[in-house]
């Protein structure tokens, strides 16, 4: 049986868009855009810390990060960010969306720039130290995935809500642009100023002992986008669906949207009275939430857990991709900082062809499409893309043929984008109800995060050639059978999808059942 929805929450899902769902978009955006930055420019910096601290001058090959170095440094933010996801996920739900939100952005600032500062010189201090704090920046960005999604959803209209949350989504784009961007601009910067002979004519020449401020500028930038937004975050009015159905005040999100929506707004004594708001009768591990929304909890998880396997895979390891294909040289035929500005200039011509355009496109066609069928496509093309990369793979490292791979390589990150990776994040921030929906967003994210985590350790080991494995690393199946592995893990998501519910278009009360009372009259 549904009850009366409260004047102040249908205010909002009629709402015409505003100025104030702009300052959401942009406030809940910047946090994703340094968030994608923070997670994503590592990748760029990899190759010339394993130059810097692992280049043994004798040998023919510039130095590379040893397996377990590689592993922790590209992997730790993402074990923190799972963390973040849950222990920020449940914290949103009990103490209020605005409060916790202040304090992951002042995280991120302190870890962001202290990972930069890594101190020492040894390879030991650097790496612990900068693992250290990557694991906290971590947890810092974790808890952004559910409150930024908490809040957009809460503060849109029902026809907008879809567009709204994936355009603060798809900040993720620019963020991992901007980090190729700012890398290509500083390692530019000082390759200029401190020319230097390629590995092959002169290893020890090769790196110039400036190299090392590079890496460390690239990851204390990411702390300049998130400052800026913090002001402005702490102006935000707690949200009404929060006010109303969790902390019981009617009359307070009533005078909080009024300032928003600049238009007078009245709750009515008697649907007060008779809205059960709330419904603290059950909880996450209830049957009554198993009934009502675990398969729900299952199609959020197991399809965000299997698309960042492929996600996080190819993203942090494209430039690892890039040099067995031979768009990038051979390491020994170039200095420290000119691997860098080529690895950068590979990422921003992938991310500026293939993934902003995706995200965009999600942003215009979401609430025409849905979210269950765009996300079916996406994981659909993913799989295409992956086969089309993978069958021929021997084609595609053909000198003549390096440009037909990054195409269709471009091409999977854009229907990630123009798909799973878009829509998982947005799905479970609607079908939950309020008291839980930060908690179950959270859930869901860091679901997804143990792909990532899987992505970037697995990826790394089973893509080593099965017959001449990278120095330290022991065989693995290939990148062709690893593209094959990930093809497999898009197809599984496709079809764990058929378990998603659509929302699109509807109240976010009506889809979680948020105004339901069942037989017993317990919300």
């Amino acid at each position: 049986m549904a009850g009366a929805q409260l004047n102040v929450l249908a205010k909002l899902d009629q709402a015409k868009t505003q100025w104030y769902h702009f300052m959401a978009i942009v406030i809940a955006g910047m946090g994703f855009f340094t968030d994608a930055y923070d997670l994503f420019c590592i990748a760029l910096v990899t190759k010339l810390l394993g130059r810097l601290y692992y280049t043994d001058i004798t040998k023919p090959n510039p130095g590379t990060l040893p397996p377990n170095v590689s592993s922790a440094v590209t992997g730790v933010a993402l074990c923190g960010t799972l963390a973040g996801q849950l222990f920020f996920g449940w914290l949103g739900d009990k103490l209020g969306r605005k409060s916790v939100y202040g304090f992951t952005l002042i995280l991120m600032v302190v870890c962001s720039i202290a990972s930069g500062l890594s101190f020492g010189h040894t390879p030991k201090s650097v790496i612990a130290t900068l693992c250290f704090f990557r694991f906290w920046l971590g947890f810092g960005i974790g808890g952004d995935y559910p409150l930024s999604a908490t809040i957009m959803s809460e503060y849109a209209s029902k026809k907008t809500r879809g567009a709204f949350i994936a355009a603060v989504f798809a900040m993720q784009g620019f963020g991992i642009l901007f980090g190729a961007i700012v890398a290509l601009v500083v390692s530019a910067g000082f390759r200029h100023a401190y020319p230097a002979p390629s590995y092959a004519q002169n290893p020890a020449a090769s790196l110039a002992p400036q190299s090392d401020y590079t890496w460390r500028l690239i990851l204390m930038f990411g702390t300049i986008p998130a400052g800026l937004t913090y002001y402005w975050r702490m102006k935000m009015p707690e949200t009404a669906r929060y006010t109303a159905l969790v902390a019981r005040n009617a009359k307070q999100a009533a005078a909080d949207m009024s300032k928003v929506l600049h238009a007078e707004i009245e709750e009515r004594p008697e649907v007060v009275e008779s809205q059960v708001v709330g419904g603290e009768t059950w909880g996450l591990f209830s049957r009554q939430f198993m009934q009502r929304h675990g398969l729900h909890l299952l199609a959020t998880t197991s399809t965000w857990f299997l698309l960042d396997i492929a996600f996080y895979s190819q993203n942090l390891f494209q430039k690892d991709i890039f040099s067995k294909v031979g768009w990038i040289p051979p390491a020994k035929t170039m200095n420290a900082l000119e691997e860098l500005y080529r690895i950068s200039r590979a990422q921003a011509l992938i991310a500026l062809c293939g993934t902003i355009p995706g995200y965009w496109f999600t942003v215009a066609f979401i609430d025409i499409v849905g979210r269950f069928w765009i996300q079916i496509m996406g994981f659909f093309m993913m799989t295409v893309f992956m086969l089309a990369l993978g069958v021929p793979y021997e084609h595609w490292t053909k000198p003549a043929h390096h440009t037909g791979f990054v195409v269709l390589y471009a091409l999977t990150f854009f229907f990630a984008n123009f798909g799973p990776n878009s829509t998982t994040f947005i799905v479970p921030a609607e079908i939950f109800p309020a008291r839980l929906r930060s908690t179950c967003h959270g859930i869901s994210a860091a679901a997804g995060k143990a792909g990532a985590i899987i992505g970037a350790f697995g990826f790394l080991y089973a893509s080593q050639d099965q017959h001449k494995p990278d120095a330290g690393y022991s065989r693995g199946i290939g990148i062709r059978n690893a593209l094959f592995v990930l093809a497999g893990t898009n197809f599984l998501g496709m079809l764990m999808t058929l378990l998603v519910p659509e929302s699109k278009g509807m109240s976010l009360e009506e889809m979680s059942q948020d105004n339901v009372v069942d037989e017993t009259g317990q919300a």
